[in-house]
C-alpha cells in the first residue's frame, strides 16, 4: 500500500486524480439529506470537469510517449517532464471545451444520488 501511495505522490496525473477523486466524496457527504444549492452545483460540476480532464490526461499519455524525439535538441528527462505537463494541460483544455461527456454523466450522478426527492 506503502508503494502505491509514495507513487501516486510521484505522479502529477496520479496525484490530481486523487485530489479530485477526495474533492467529489467531500461535497457528496457534505451534500448528503439535503437539496443542492446552486453553489454545491458548481462545485460539484467542477470536481466532475476536473475529473473527466485527468481521465483524458491518462488517456492521452500512452498517445504521447511513442512519439519520436528528434536527437539533436529532443529527448532527456526534461523533455520527459515537460511533455507529462503537456499531456495534463491537453485533458484540462480537453475538458472544458466540452470534453467527452464523462463530466456530464459524473455530476449528474453525484446530484442524483445526494438530493431527496420532493
Amino acid at each position: 500500500m506503502e508503494a502505491l501511495i509514495s507513487a501516486q505522490a510521484r505522479d502529477p496525473i496520479g496525484r490530481a486524480f486523487a485530489e479530485s477523486r477526495a474533492k467529489i466524496g467531500e461535497l457528496a457527504e457534505n451534500a448528503r439529506g439535503a437539496k443542492l444549492s446552486e453553489a454545491e452545483r458548481g462545485h460539484i460540476r467542477q470536481a466532475a470537469e476536473e475529473f473527466e480532464a485527468v481521465f483524458l490526461s491518462q488517456m492521452l499519455t500512452p498517445m504521447f510517449e511513442s512519439l519520436e524525439t528528434d536527437g539533436l535538441f529532443g529527448g532527456g528527462s526534461g523533455e520527459r517532464m515537460y511533455r507529462s505537463l503537456m499531456v495534463e494541460e491537453y485533458g484540462k483544455a480537453l475538458s472544458r471545451s466540452g470534453g467527452v461527456g464523462i463530466a456530464d454523466t459524473v455530476a449528474r450522478q453525484i446530484i442524483a444520488s445526494q438530493e431527496v426527492p420532493s
